[in-house]
């Protein structure tokens, strides 16, 4: 009897830990990613994405999470899918829950691209994000073995990357997210990793974005051949969470505006947005955050 609830504590345990720290998803049959992970702790990437293109030879990884832990534990899931070595990593943008495990790949060898913007972003702001990382919220132990790496490969527009019979295409059209945020897309399987130019029942960081690129970037996925889209956070999506994601960001401006012409108080104003907004499942308390950062006067 004893024997027997141990081992169902055991695998209950287990169970726990793969709800919490989720699996790479087969996404096509060389496609992997993590999404719509549910810890969205500072520790945990803030539940940010990331996936793998098998190719014929090598790998290319997309985005990196948080922290040298987390770049381990992305790595160790990519080498129960794959042992081919590592290629090339790409930072959709190079906001930390999503650049700052580039360490972990370049010591491997990967060549680490971006968009030159963000590549400057990171090389300027870089060692200040990871001087003053419990601001976000991190120990000292998460953020333990994480080193600055940034692109070494930068472009402006798009570059394509043969994979080995598979041409992966990063494109940027305007500043929308960051400066540099941009897209990976695999046009023989109409499916793009968006970054966070696309949060997904969850709402999204706006202090660096530019609203009026960041809408022109939505309409230009919404005029790409595409069936699956990987966001920044949130589960795997369609062309209509798209269309919702522009239509969050108008409505949260106008409010907001109108809202910070009448009081300065950032919890009031939040209170009301989260009215006003489509119901999101994750991460209220970004709300609050984007309006002390866009619309507070300092």
């Amino acid at each position: 009897m004893k024997r027997s609830i141990v081992l169902s504590t055991l695998i209950l345990t287990l169970l726990l830990v793969q709800n919490v720290f989720a699996e790479l998803t087969k996404l096509t049959d060389n496609v992997y990613a993590y999404v719509g992970v549910k810890d969205a702790s500072p520790a945990h990437s803030f539940a940010a994405n990331a996936g793998i293109v098998v190719g014929r030879e090598s790998i290319l990884v997309i985005d990196t999470l948080i922290s040298a832990k987390e770049g381990e534990r992305f790595l160790a899931d990519i080498r129960r899918v794959t042992n081919k070595p590592i290629k090339y990593v790409v930072n959709t943008h190079t906001h930390l829950d999503h650049a700052l495990g580039n360490c972990v790949f370049a010591k491997l060898g990967a060549t680490v691209i971006s968009h030159d913007a963000d590549r400057i972003s990171l090389a300027t702001q870089g060692s200040d994000i990871l001087k003053n990382a419990g601001n976000y919220g991190l120990k000292p132990e998460d953020i333990a073995g994480t080193e600055i790496v940034v692109p070494t490969l930068a472009f402006s527009d798009q570059l394509t990357i043969d994979m080995g019979g598979e041409d992966v295409r990063l494109i940027r059209t305007t500043p929308s997210h960051t400066a540099g945020s941009l897209i990976v897309y695999l046009p023989s399987q109409k499916l793009l990793f968006s970054g966070d130019i696309l949060f997904t029942d969850f709402h999204p960081y706006m202090a660096d974005g530019d609203f009026g690129g960041w809408s022109k970037t939505l309409d230009s996925l919404l005029a790409m051949d595409v069936e699956k889209i990987v966001p920044g956070h949130g589960p795997l999506s369609s062309k209509n969470d798209l269309r919702e994601m522009k239509e969050y960001l108008a409505l949260f401006d106008q409010n907001a505006r109108e809202l910070a012409a009448t009081s300065q108080e950032v919890d009031v104003i939040a209170a009301q947005l989260l009215k006003l907004l489509p119901k999101r499942g994750m991460a209220e308390w970004m709300v609050g955050y984007n309006v002390k950062s866009r619309y507070i006067r300092k």
